[in-house]
């Protein structure tokens, strides 16, 4: 049996999840990251991405939309502004979501318009469509 640590992600409104696990990537400020027991302590800024759980030969995906991660050898808590499980997501309100950013970024007159801002819910938009449209497939 492959050794295993604890994965805590906690979100505003709920635990999202807790239990064993074998690995965890994610997308961190500084890009990719994979995460196994016994990983030396870190802390890391989470960048909107998908969250990839390996358990039991398993890897359950996730929308993983920004927050901040703590590993410990024998366990990974990660504190995310939201997390959605790919069949929680709708599609239609992600999308509506993704035109509004790319409209405010396209837009001429930029005066006043917080670019950081539009760009990060460009990236939770693009993330939230790439697993709704893999649970469609």
């Amino acid at each position: 049996m492959a050794e295993t640590m604890k994965l805590q992600v906690i979100t505003p409104d709920r635990e999202f999840y807790n239990d064993e696990v074998t690995m965890v990537e994610l997308n961190t400020a500084n890009g990719q990251m994979g995460i196994y027991p016994h990983h030396i302590p870190i802390a890391v800024a989470v960048a909107p991405g998908v969250l990839k759980i390996h358990r039991e030969g398993e890897v359950r995906e996730a929308a993983l939309l920004s927050g901040f991660t703590e590993v410990l050898p024998d366990k990974m808590t990660i504190l995310a502004e939201a997390c959605e499980w790919p069949e929680d997501i709708d599609g239609a309100r992600a999308n509506e979501a993704r035109i509004r950013a790319e409209r405010r970024l396209s837009a001429e007159n930029k005066e006043g318009l917080d670019v950081a801002r539009a760009e990060m819910a460009l990236k939770r938009a693009l993330v939230r469509l790439s697993l709704a449209k893999e649970k469609q497939s």
